[in-house]
């Protein structure tokens, strides 16, 4: 989830910054603040950075050092006795405001619809590792769901288990994305390890898809492949689409994330990568030794603004460690991973003096 009012509120600043208008600090500053919640929103929970994939375009392959841990149960359920799902009004208000400043419709299946229809409702359930291999995960699905929560998670189809998805399926869960790179096994390998596949997570893919259909589960299963800039990339994708042409999932195309610390930077289709970054007024990560962060990107954890075991997320949102990142990114501060390694627009970008 994301705090789509603040979002809305923010929309106008952002959208005139991106064209070039330069406003003055202390104003922006106390807009901000204004619009900001004091009630916290989490974007995602990482609830395991445990991966048995090697992907070559992942920092958590040859850059993540942190110890591979699976968050507390009890941390777990602890977070979300602090959070709140949106209301049918928000939600409609959030929906409304979608169609008329980005044209994007609720049903069609792109990046962008992904992350301004389904991102901003649901709690992500991943960061830098594979949700499949956290045992609980069948159990926080069923918690969210309880919870009135939209719950979702990206992960690996070769880690698919058959009867451990059905559970997840049967608790409710909302969306479950499955990456794929290639329809070619030794592709797919090139690019994801050699623990991933094609043949084998296809398979079990369409296995899942029939016992959807007949038992009614209502669970969206998408499928999305990266756009790395590969040659073949364009007919790679067509592939992929007729594979599953006439199935009931939802495929697109994915933008890279993060391009900073590759040779071959080639841009972004992403609203999200487009805009300024809105994370430090709108949403908090948590990791997986509960951690609080400024979002999912800090794979690292070099930025530490709380931790969830320690404190209450109110407190963290709202004290001093998150007051001075706020104002780090005002600032431009210099030395941070904000600053030096990562691809989105910060606000001091356009602030005046």
């Amino acid at each position: 989830m994301f705090d789509i009012n603040f979002f809305m509120k923010a929309y106008k600043f952002s959208k005139e910054m991106l064209n070039g208008e330069k406003f003055d600090k202390n104003y922006i500053i106390d807009q901000f603040e204004q619009f900001r919640s004091k009630d916290p929103v989490v974007y995602n929970i990482e609830t395991t950075n445990a991966c048995n994939m090697k992907c070559k375009m992942c920092p958590r392959t040859t850059r993540m050092t942190r110890k591979i841990e699976t968050i507390n149960r009890e941390v777990f359920i602890n977070i979300l006795n602090q959070l709140r799902p949106w209301s049918k009004e928000e939600w409609s208000d959030w929906e409304r405001f979608v169609k008329e400043n980005y044209n994007i419709e609720k049903d069609e299946q792109s990046e962008n619809n992904f992350f301004l229809y389904i991102i901003p409702k649901v709690i992500q359930l991943h960061g830098y590792g594979d949700p499949l291999l956290d045992k609980n995960m069948g159990e926080y699905v069923k918690l969210l769901t309880e919870k009135g929560f939209y719950s979702y998670f990206s992960c690996n189809p070769a880690n698919i288990n058959i009867e451990n998805t059905i559970k997840m399926f049967e608790n409710g869960l909302s969306y479950i994305k499955y990456s794929i790179e290639s329809v070619d096994d030794e592709k797919h390998k090139e690019i994801r390890g050699e623990a991933s596949n094609f043949t084998d997570s296809y398979n079990k893919i369409l296995q899942l898809i029939n016992i959807k259909k007949q038992k009614g589960y209502k669970t969206t299963i998408i499928i999305t492949m990266l756009d790395l800039n590969n040659s073949w990339q364009k007919e790679e994708y067509q592939k992929l689409k007729d594979a599953f042409c006439g199935l009931d999932v939802y495929v697109y195309l994915k933008s890279e994330d993060q391009q900073w610390y590759r040779k071959d930077f080639h841009g972004t289709n992403s609203v999200h990568w487009s805009e300024i970054c809105k994370h430090p007024w709108m949403s908090m990560t948590i990791k997986s030794n509960a951690d609080v962060v400024m979002c999912m990107e800090d794979y690292n954890n070099e930025i530490i603004l709380g931790n969830a075991k320690e404190n209450s997320l109110y407190d963290i949102w709202n004290g001093e460690k998150y007051n001075e990142f706020r104002k780090n990114h005002y600032d431009l501060a210099k030395g941070i991973k904000c600053t030096k390694e990562c691809d989105m627009h910060l606000a001091g970008e356009y602030l005046k003096g």
